[in-house]
C-alpha cells in the first residue's frame, strides 16, 4: 500500500536569469524602462537581501558582495581580505579558510567567497521583491519626468480633477496613459474672471517641471504672455511655416493683450496672416481666452514707427526720440488722448511693456508751438 508522502516545502528560487531577462526586455517595451537600468536595481536588491538574510550578515560592508546577473549566469560572491588574525569577521578571513577557496592565497589577498543566493529565506526574497518594485517605480517617474521636461514651455490639454476651495488652486490631468500627470495650477496662475468645474478640459502652458517623491510636479499657467504665442503658432500655418515671427507680446491676463509681429519674407502680410480671414485665426485664440482682446501690430526696427504703432488703435501724429534715454515723445490728435492712453492707462502701459520704451503722450493742443527765429541784429524785418 502506497503511503503518501508530504513534500517538504522548498526554499523560495530565484528565476532563471534567461527568465529574468525576458521578462525585463517585455517590461523595456512596455514601459520603457531600460534593461540595464532594471539588472542594476535588482543587483542592489540581492544585496540587501543578503545583508539582511541573517543576523550576523548585517556589519557586512555592501561593497564587498559582489553581483554577475547576464543572460546566461546569475552568481553572488562576498569579498574577505585574508589576514593572520581575523579581527573582523565580516570583511577578513583567515589564510587557512582562505586556501579553501584559493589554494594560492596570500596575506592581503582577496578572496571571493560563493553566496548561494537559491537560499535565500522569505524575508530576504521579500526585501529583494521590494526594492525591484521601488526600482520600477523610480524608473517609470523618471521617464515622466523627463517626458515632461521636454514638454516644459509647450501647450497641453488636461482636466480639471478638483479645486482647492481655500486658496482656488486646481489641480489638472495632463497627459494620456502611462505618461498621465498631475499638474498644478496656482490661484495667481488662473486669468481672473475666468471660471471652471471639475471634469472640464482646459488648455495650460508648462512653466516648469520638477522632480518629487511622488512623481515629476508640473506647473502650469494661464497667464503666462506665451501661452498667447502657442495658441497663434496653433491657429496661424505661417507661424509655424516660419514666414511670420512673433516678436514681442505684452499681456495683461483676462483684459489685453498686445502682440508685435513681423514677416520674414517680402510680401507676406504678419498682421494680416494673424487675424485670419474674417478674422476667424485671432477669433480662435480670444475664444480660448474668453474675450480678452487682442491687438496684432507690425514690429519694427525704427523705435519711432514701432511706439506708433504699438499705441493701436489711437492715431499717432508724432514720434520723436529722447536723446541719450529709451524714451519717447508721442503727439496724438485731441480727440485720441484718452484712446491712446486707455482704460487706467492700460493702452500706454502695454505699448511701453511691448516696446520697452517709456513713452510720454501728449495732444496736440498741449504742444507748444515752435517759436519763430528772430531775425538777425541790423536787417529790417519784412512788411
Amino acid at each position: 500500500m502506497a503511503r503518501n508522502v508530504k513534500k517538504k516545502n522548498q526554499e523560495p528560487q530565484l528565476c532563471q536569469p534567461e527568465v529574468i531577462f525576458g521578462a525585463l526586455k517585455a517590461l523595456e517595451e512596455e514601459r520603457g524602462i531600460p534593461v540595464d537600468y532594471m539588472v542594476e536595481r535588482i543587483k542592489q536588491a540581492l544585496v540587501n537581501a543578503y545583508r539582511k538574510d541573517r543576523e550576523d550578515h548585517k556589519e557586512i560592508p555592501a561593497e564587498t558582495v559582489v553581483v554577475e546577473l547576464t543572460e546566461t549566469r546569475m552568481s553572488m560572491v562576498q569579498q574577505k581580505t585574508v589576514v593572520e588574525e581575523v579581527e573582523n569577521p565580516a570583511a577578513q578571513i583567515s589564510l587557512d579558510a582562505a586556501r579553501n577557496y584559493n589554494r594560492a592565497a596570500r596575506v592581503d589577498d582577496v578572496v571571493s567567497i560563493p553566496v548561494k543566493v537559491e537560499a535565500f529565506g522569505r524575508i530576504a526574497a521579500q526585501t529583494a521583491k521590494q526594492v525591484i518594485i521601488q526600482g520600477i517605480r523610480e524608473a517609470e517617474r523618471g521617464a515622466v519626468y523627463d517626458s515632461y521636461s521636454s514638454k516644459s514651455q509647450e501647450l497641453l490639454t488636461g482636466t480639471v480633477l478638483r479645486i482647492d476651495p481655500v486658496n482656488h488652486d486646481m489641480f489638472v490631468r495632463v497627459g494620456m496613459g502611462n505618461e498621465q500627470s498631475d499638474a498644478i495650477l496656482r490661484a495667481g496662475e488662473q486669468i481672473p474672471g475666468e471660471v471652471y468645474h471639475e471634469g472640464d478640459m482646459i488648455r495650460v502652458y508648462v512653466v516648469d517641471v520638477h522632480r518629487s517623491p511622488r512623481g515629476p510636479q508640473v506647473a502650469v499657467s494661464r497667464t503666462h504672455p506665451n501661452l498667447v504665442r502657442r495658441l497663434f503658432e496653433l491657429e496661424v500655418p505661417e507661424i509655424a511655416e516660419g514666414l511670420v515671427e512673433i516678436r514681442n507680446i505684452a499681456r495683461e491676463p483676462g483684459s489685453r493683450t498686445k502682440i508685435a509681429v513681423r514677416g520674414t519674407q517680402e510680401g507676406v502680410d504678419p498682421v494680416g496672416a494673424c487675424v485670419g480671414p474674417r478674422g476667424g485665426r485671432v477669433g480662435a485664440v480670444v475664444t480660448e481666452l474668453h474675450g480678452e482682446k487682442m491687438d496684432i501690430i507690425t514690429w519694427s526696427e525704427d523705435p519711432c514707427q514701432y511706439v506708433a504703432a504699438a499705441l493701436s488703435p489711437a492715431d499717432v501724429i508724432s514720434v520723436e526720440q529722447i536723446p541719450g534715454q529709451k524714451a519717447c515723445r508721442v503727439v496724438v490728435p485731441d480727440d485720441q488722448l484718452s484712446l491712446a492712453i486707455g482704460k487706467e492707462g492700460q493702452n500706454a502701459r502695454l505699448a511701453a511693456r511691448l516696446t520697452s520704451y517709456k513713452i510720454d503722450i501728449k495732444s496736440a493742443s498741449h504742444v507748444p508751438a515752435p517759436e519763430a527765429p528772430e531775425a538777425p541784429a541790423g536787417e529790417p524785418e519784412e512788411a
